[in-house]
């Protein structure tokens, strides 16, 4: 009996900490479209909804650039990949906010709704959500996936994006 209530807490800590692709999980209760800002709408010190048109703009373009990463940016970017019904992802959308406030003049922050955005989703293969693409000015992007704290985003947006710790040597 005790092996069953730990394996049901185990099973419950992994599923708080990231969430399956929606496929498994089931749809949005809200389907009503987002509609993403144009590119020269990003407002400063905001978490910004993206779709495909803006990602193309403002991050890779995929349909050009097929086989090489090349950012379009003028800043480095996080990019959150979430989904409405995700706990998890819950949590980590009020971070990423605070985020964007704090490291408004240095870096973009953009959300991507995997449920209405899923060639995205699909081009950086996300299985498991929140999933959070770093993406540096130059250089390949990274990955993380799951809910981490906020002092771990802060360390990769100061060490990854700014290389604020290559400054400090």
């Amino acid at each position: 009996m005790k092996k069953i209530i730990l394996s049901v807490l185990i099973i419950a800590g992994i599923s708080l900490s990231s969430c399956g692709n929606a496929e498994e999980k089931g749809k949005t209760k809200d389907n009503k479209s987002e509609t993403s800002m144009a590119s020269n709408d990003i407002e400063p010190g905001k978490v910004t909804q993206m779709d495909r048109q803006m990602f193309i703009d403002r991050v890779m373009n995929f349909e050009k650039n097929k086989d090489v990463w090349v950012y379009e940016g003028d800043k480095p970017c996080i990019i959150d990949f979430y989904a409405d019904w995700c706990r998890p992802c819950k949590l980590v959308a009020p971070i990423m906010q605070e985020l964007a406030e704090e490291y408004k003049d240095e870096i973009y922050i953009y959300k991507v709704n995997t449920e209405q955005q899923k060639e995205l989703a699909s081009i950086f293969g996300i299985q498991s959500i929140p999933a959070v693409l770093f993406v540096p000015m130059e250089g390949r992007p990274q990955m993380s996936t799951g809910a981490l704290p906020k002092e771990t985003f802060k360390q990769a947006i100061d060490n990854f994006l700014l290389k604020k710790e290559e400054e400090n040597k």
